[in-house]
């Protein structure tokens, strides 16, 4: 007897490629030239990666010359952490504080410790609520003095229970304070009506393959006036910030997965609420003593 099909539930971990995002990308990865060349195969691989850039930047609010290309969201999060915190202290020695949560991915988690161990950092953890919520006001407080603040670091939506940060505002009080922040808003590009620029963020990170996008691709939006201390050297690609030959073919990819989820946001979500409400009540009604995480609604 052969056994069903299964069914992919794990979307928070991974998505399945879009038809659109594997169509561009295959197409792209018959053809040869690296973006950085001046021969016709780079300028072609250029034009196709600023092309990309605009897509990106005009679905997330931001200019292209804020889109910053990696290799995902890990190295995005970790570019913007080390990166803004070096900048940050290397302006002033006493800027040595990070603000942050203790709910946030473990590559913003580990980066913090990270430079807690070996750069001299110190941490403020704000609290968060039963849903696993920020309030503005703790933000405020510890931001009371901020003459040793280097960076707020805040994720936009929880990858485990889903919890939607009031990220806007959490931003206009760093502003408030001369203070950059940063948002790993990794799951919520293609479920949240997300803007870079509205937002008022300092940095962004964006993976590729949370929205039907390819592995290995992700992009740290980053404002012109934030000053980011780079962590890979060489060619100076990506406005110097992240050296290296950028992987144009996925670039294609991600943009064209952007285009779909933005496009498709509004249906999609309405679909999974009504399915993840089923599934609630479906669990509910049949097992007792059980906890929903997360937020309510």
């Amino acid at each position: 007897m052969s056994l069903p099909a299964p069914v992919y539930l794990d979307h928070a971990a991974t998505t399945p490629m879009r038809q659109a995002a594997l169509e561009a990308m295959t197409a792209v990865l018959g053809t040869v030239g690296n973006a950085a060349s001046l021969h016709g195969s780079g300028r072609q691989a250029r034009r196709r990666l600023e092309e990309s850039r605009e897509t990106v930047a005009k679905l997330l609010g931001a200019r292209p010359s804020e889109v910053i290309f990696t290799a995902g969201g890990t190295e995005s999060d970790n570019l913007a952490v080390k990166g803004i915190f070096w900048a940050r202290r290397d302006s002033s020695s006493q800027l040595r504080r990070i603000i942050t949560t203790p709910v946030e991915h473990h590559a913003v988690l580990d980066a913090v410790q990270w430079l807690v161990d070996h750069e001299g950092a110190e941490v403020t953890w704000l609290p968060v609520d039963e849903h696993g919520a920020v309030s503005p006001a703790d933000l405020r407080a510890a931001l009371r003095d901020p003459t040793d603040v280097a960076l707020v670091t805040v994720m936009w939506a929880n990858n485990e229970v889903g919890t939607i940060m009031p990220i806007a505002e959490l931003a206009a009080i760093a502003a408030e304070f001369d203070v950059p922040m940063h948002s790993d808003a990794i799951q919520a590009i293609g479920a949240l009506p997300v803007d870079f620029s509205a937002s008022g963020l300092s940095a962004m990170s964006v993976a590729a393959h949370k929205f039907g996008g390819p592995t290995g691709v992700g992009a740290l939006l980053l404002r012109r006036d934030t000053a980011c201390v780079p962590q890979l050297h060489g060619g100076g690609q990506e406005r110097d910030v992240r050296s290296g030959t950028q992987d144009v073919a996925g670039a294609v990819g991600m943009a064209a997965a952007a285009q779909v989820a933005v496009e498709t946001m509004e249906s999609g979500t309405a679909t999974v609420r009504e399915l993840r409400d089923r599934l609630i009540e479906g669990v509910l009604g049949a097992i007792e003593d059980v906890d929903v995480n997360g937020a309510p609604g």
